[in-house]
């Protein structure tokens, strides 16, 4: 599977899987945003997928990260980890940074987000984690910022107070079925990525 997260002799594809669910469940904020390890209608296709194509989808989240990386200078870049799993939909994020691990891990639930703004999503993550702390607030709008500028997103616009509006910037559209990506329904992602930052290794 990806680095060391994974553990496993198993050789099933629905067994590594779900031991990947387990890892990933091991690095979110609460456990339950990764609650699909319960799910017994979707696990078994879940996790079957997860096991054939996560590493793909993980060396892509991996670019995301390392150009957000190198925006900042080398003793400016917080020590990260980065992998895709879905999230409970009850918790109402997309993404989430933890910071009480270590390294800092970044989740992602790539089938919330169409596969083009995935980047958009990261940079929000790869901000908490450089401002060194949760919230939308000024030193994370800096940090925001600097990103845009390097990746040639616009920039937002934050003046004290304008907290929220941050929240959800940079701003990027959205799946209808979260659960479909994971499933292995729909276009394929690779076919969906255009971002010209990374060399076609990363979607080949």
């Amino acid at each position: 599977m990806v680095d060391s997260l994974i553990i496993t002799a198993s050789k099933d594809p629905f067994t590594r899987g779900l031991d990947y669910l387990y890892g990933v469940r091991s690095l979110a904020l609460d456990p339950e945003m990764v609650k699909q390890v319960h799910d017994l209608e979707h696990r078994s296709p879940i996790c079957i997928w997860i096991s054939e194509h996560i590493e793909a989808v993980n060396t892509y989240l991996q670019a995301c990260l390392q150009a957000c990386q190198n925006c900042f200078d080398p003793w400016e870049q917080p020590t990260l980890q980065i992998f895709a799993t879905p999230l409970a939909q009850s918790f109402g994020v997309d993404g989430l940074c933890n910071l009480q691990t270590q390294p800092i891990s970044i989740l992602i639930d790539v089938g919330r987000v169409m596969p083009q703004d995935w980047l958009r999503v990261v940079v929000h993550e790869y901000a908490h984690a450089h401002a060194g702390s949760p919230g939308h607030h000024q030193q994370f709008a800096q940090s925001l910022g600097h990103l845009c500028l390097g990746l040639e997103i616009a920039p937002p616009f934050y003046q004290p107070g304008m907290e929220d509006s941050l929240r959800y910037y940079p701003s990027y559209l959205p799946t209808q079925d979260p659960l479909a990506f994971w499933r292995g329904e729909g276009e394929d992602w690779r076919s969906m990525i255009t971002n010209s930052y990374f060399p076609p290794q990363f979607i080949s």
